[in-house]
């Protein structure tokens, strides 16, 4: 029989898998999915789409990272876990049936892609807290590390395998997830089971969930929108609504940090950056997504821009 610790690690690698596939599997794709709902991504007046379904994801699962781990805390990690199994698969499901074109077809994508950025929340919130709760102390690097290389091979693979899967269908692209999410989604309820101490006794952070969500919303929709035109600026930086969007989302995660060091039961406990273990760690996974995004980017240049021209395809092909 196997160990539950094995059960636990392998599922969550796969979530953590196909979270972190997803993630970057419509960026080398975004052509073949536009072109198949019968819109010039390259038009001005879709540039709002073309956003929101490269960043929605992105901004739904970071916004809800903490706040969902906090609530993993109270009402149990197992539980939510699977709940964004189901979610996840969910918002896959509805993404690859999107039926219609035009405008109609690009809001349905982008609302069951931001489903899909809720499930994944839930999938990274809880993951490496799941490991932790199975594993003895001795035993817990080597499953959070393999557990961390399934992110960020992710992160690589999300791209090819969109690219790949856009040449025969895009509609391949969001199907490629719904028999994983399934199986993980029936495993996950069949198997896991809840091995960490739920904290009932503490109250939900409403005021400090409320700072943090609508803060960082405010921050990343700022500069979402500032890289569209605005007027007969290339960029709308100086567009009234983005500047407001940054600023009040800038004062609100600066508020974060003293309202969590007043209120009771904080959603995040800002003394653990006392810990120097836990402040550096954090820093250098800061680091590394930098790097890691500047790398994606050039791979997608390399992709889209030289590999395939140079090959004999272009971008409307694609």
């Amino acid at each position: 029989m196997i160990q539950y610790k094995w059960v636990a690690l392998s599922n969550t690698t796969i979530g953590i898998l196909m979270a972190s596939i997803n993630g970057t599997i419509i960026l080398i794709s975004i052509p073949a999915i536009f072109n198949g709902i019968h819109i010039n991504f390259l038009q001005s007046d879709s540039l709002v789409y073309l956003l929101w379904l490269l960043m929605g994801y992105n901004i739904v699962t970071t916004t809800l990272l903490v706040s969902f781990g906090r609530l993993s805390d109270i009402y149990g990690r197992i539980k939510l876990f699977n709940l964004g199994f189901m979610i996840f698969t969910i918002g896959s499901i509805l993404l690859s049936l999107t039926y219609g074109t035009g405008d109609q077809a690009a809001l349905e994508l982008i609302i069951f892609r931001l489903l899909q950025g809720v499930g994944a929340a839930f999938l990274f919130s809880n993951s490496s807290a799941i490991i932790t709760d199975a594993f003895p102390v001795e035993e817990r690097g080597m499953a959070l590390g393999l557990n961390m290389v399934a992110a960020l091979a992710g992160s690589f693979i999300g791209l090819v395998l969109g690219g790949i899967l856009s040449v025969f269908d895009w509609r391949y692209v969001f199907l490629v997830s719904v028999p994983v999410g399934a199986i993980g989604t029936i495993w996950s309820y069949w198997k896991m089971k809840e091995t960490g101490i739920k904290q009932k006794d503490e109250k939900i952070d409403y005021f400090g969930n409320a700072t943090f969500g609508i803060g960082l919303t405010l921050l990343l929709i700022g500069v979402t929108y500032g890289l569209l035109p605005y007027g007969t600026s290339m960029y709308g930086w100086l567009n009234p609504w983005v500047d407001f969007s940054l600023l009040t989302g800038t004062f609100l995660l600066v508020l974060f940090p003293f309202v969590e060091l007043r209120v009771k039961n904080p959603m995040f406990r800002m003394e653990l950056f006392k810990i120097r273990a836990f402040a550096a760690g954090n820093f250098a996974s800061l680091l590394a997504s930098l790097g890691r995004g500047g790398v994606m980017l050039m791979l997608i240049i390399l992709l889209q821009g030289i590999w395939l021209p140079l090959h004999g395809y272009t971008i409307s092909i694609n």
